[in-house]
């Protein structure tokens, strides 16, 4: 493998001590969290890949020289955290005395991972300037030792690696103190952001006029991390865990690159995990850095849903006091919004569910995308499609008396529905009588669907090419101890 740089000059320096040096082994267990960051999975690399959350654990195998001496691991990722980074011996054959983290960022990123490995230094016309252990590689130039001492070489055209080997990432040189000579296995694990995962989901509407659709579930996992996993082992966890600390430095930037997977013959296996859930999949996965890869969630199934065109004004908050003010809750609005709700047939990840219909030609065309918050098995999940394009609606207030000595209060309102489309509408109207916390309704054209604290839903139906007319009053009352707006 060679890398190319600048052109050439070198001198001699002090003899410095190299350290026998450990490649990445394949197949690292690593425990991932959800991120909604969007520089996670954005299609291009100039977006912020410091976010995300992983735990991985991975075993090395480490030449040994008894007593105290240097290690160097390599092929870490950019964004470790430096204080929660351990390293074991399962034998007992060593002891880690001190740690040094060198980070595979900004210039020298791509040989930061080369440290401690052999390597041979070329010039600008190929004439070799150095051969031996890399020490150091910064923005004085490379630090190189050799049979003939230590080399500190400025200008060079390019850096060739034995084996054909090229580790991605920082890297951690640890002092440790040996029983004994020869080769051991050593557990490293650490904490480092990005890499995350989330839930994506498709639902396609079936034809026909009941709500039925198709839906797909997978977990979109997105490495930036600046290291490649080859065969990882992967646990997802749904949830939202506390971090306390904040983000590390930026990540610079890189390049792009989606690959896609093959569907395992099996789908992850669910468990619960303190507050949380995990997903166990079932077959090793390859994460390149600057990918963002797919595994199944849950098999395809066809579920029942419910579509609703929602008309809606006002809002929830409630007032400390009676509001007598005339100007009050008068604000009106033109769009009808359409929304899709379904019940969740397991214990759904948050996510985003992109939702899809057949147009005239019986191709699926995009009609809306929204966030599924984290959703236990049978709740509800509802998302905005966008904005119904046929139906409009009108509100106005059509009187309103304060009977301050009475302690009543009484208010009506119209609204109308209008439809453009060829077919009949059935629209959901959502109204917030916030006047007051205590009241009734005092009549309706339409008799409620539905009635909380604080709205009031009516179902109006609409014809083709036609309008809806929908009228409704309500009464608030309050005790003698309450106090009115002045």
């Amino acid at each position: 493998m060679t890398i190319r740089h600048r052109t050439v000059l070198a001198f001699a320096l002090a003899t410095l001590c190299s350290a026998p040096y450990a490649w990445a082994a394949d197949g690292a267990s690593i425990t991932l969290y959800r991120s909604d960051s969007p520089g996670l999975y954005a299609s291009s690399g100039d977006s912020d890949a410091n976010e995300g959350y992983a735990v991985v654990r991975e075993q090395r195998g480490v030449t040994l020289e008894s007593g105290l001496h240097d290690l160097v691991l390599s092929d870490l990722p950019n964004y470790l955290d430096a204080e929660a980074m351990a390293l074991g011996f399962p034998g007992g054959e060593a002891k880690v005395v001190s740690q040094r983290l060198l980070l595979g960022q900004g210039p020298n990123a791509a040989l930061t991972g080369l440290t401690g490995s052999n390597i041979s230094v070329l010039g600008d016309n190929g004439q070799p300037l150095a051969n031996g252990t890399l020490l150091r590689a910064g923005g004085d130039g490379l630090v190189v030792r050799g049979s003939n001492g230590t080399t500190l070489i400025r200008q060079y055209a390019a850096v060739n690696t034995e084996g054909g080997n090229f580790p991605t990432g920082s890297s951690l040189r640890l002092r440790v103190d040996a029983s004994r000579s020869g080769q051991a296995n050593a557990v490293l694990s650490y904490p480092t952001s990005g890499i995350g995962w989330r839930a994506a989901y498709v639902a396609t509407l079936q034809p026909g006029n009941a709500c039925n659709m198709q839906f797909e579930s997978r977990a979109s996992i997105a490495n930036r991390s600046g290291r490649d996993w080859n065969g990882a082992k992967l646990t997802l966890i749904a949830g939202e865990p506390n971090f306390a600390k904040a983000t590390g430095p930026r990540p610079m930037s890189m390049a792009f690159a989606a690959k896609a997977l093959a569907a395992p013959a099996a789908l992850p296996e669910q468990s619960s995990m303190a507050d949380y859930r995990s997903y166990a999949l079932p077959a090793p996965v390859d994460l390149p850095d600057g990918s963002i890869s797919q595994v199944p969630l849950y098999a395809a199934r066809t579920m029942g849903c419910e579509r609703t065109a929602l008309y809606e004004n006002g809002g929830n908050w409630m007032p400390p006091q009676p509001m007598l003010n005339l100007d009050f809750n008068t604000d009106s609005n033109n769009t009808i919004i359409s929304t899709l709700r379904f019940t969740a047939f397991d214990s759904l990840p948050a996510g985003y569910l992109r939702v899809l219909t057949a147009d005239r030609n019986g191709v699926p065309q995009f009609i809306g995308e929204g966030r599924i918050n984290d959703t236990p098995k049978g709740s509800d999940a509802t998302i905005t499609l966008g904005t119904a394009f046929d139906l409009r609606g009108t509100r106005e207030r059509t009187s309103f008396h304060a009977d301050r000595n009475g302690r009543t209060m009484d208010e009506a309102f119209r609204i109308t529905l209008t439809n453009a489309g060829d077919t009949a509408r059935t629209v959901t109207v959502r109204e917030h009588p916030n006047r007051w916390r205590e009241w009734t309704v005092a009549s309706s054209s339409v008799k409620p669907s539905k009635q909380t604290t604080d709205s009031l839903e009516f179902r109006v139906d609409v014809p083709a090419n036609g309008k809806a007319v929908l009228d409704y009053g309500v009464r608030y009352t309050w005790t003698a101890d309450v106090q009115p707006q002045p």
